[in-house]
């Protein structure tokens, strides 16, 4: 067995270390442009967060972009569990004391959506805003 060459490619002998070294050193630098290039860009989706203290939503009323999905977390810092509810927004969460929970909705259309806490609808009162 002797040297082992690979056939010539664009007119250059280039032996099976000669390929490896290439070969490596392209996917290196792959890796760095790969790591360099900016992400895609991405709609960013807007995040409400929504305290219930007190038994009263704050704050209780939140302007969001109109036509975009939206994120709401819902912070319940009270011992007792309260009730995320809205009819036009579709949505019924409980949430215990003391925790929180994740809401996605949307779009939204131009308007006011109306939510309230059931178990404390005397107090737990709000309104998002799509504009």
């Amino acid at each position: 067995m002797g040297y082992q060459r690979v056939p010539r490619i664009v007119g250059i002998n280039v032996g099976v270390n000669g390929l490896i070294r290439a070969s490596g050193l392209l996917i290196s630098l792959l890796l760095i442009v790969a790591a360099a290039w900016p992400p895609p860009a991405r709609a960013q989706t807007p995040e409400i967060i929504i305290v219930i203290r007190n038994h009263k939503f704050e704050p209780a009323e939140v302007r969001v972009p109109a036509n975009k999905r939206l994120t709401i977390t819902v912070m319940n810092d009270d011992p007792t569990a309260e009730e995320f509810e809205s009819t036009p927004l579709k949505v019924e969460k409980i949430i215990a004391g003391k925790s929180k929970a994740t809401i996605r909705i949307g779009p939204l259309a131009p308007g006011r959506y109306k939510f309230f806490g059931e178990f404390h609808e005397a107090t737990a009162q709000g309104v998002i805003i799509a504009e």
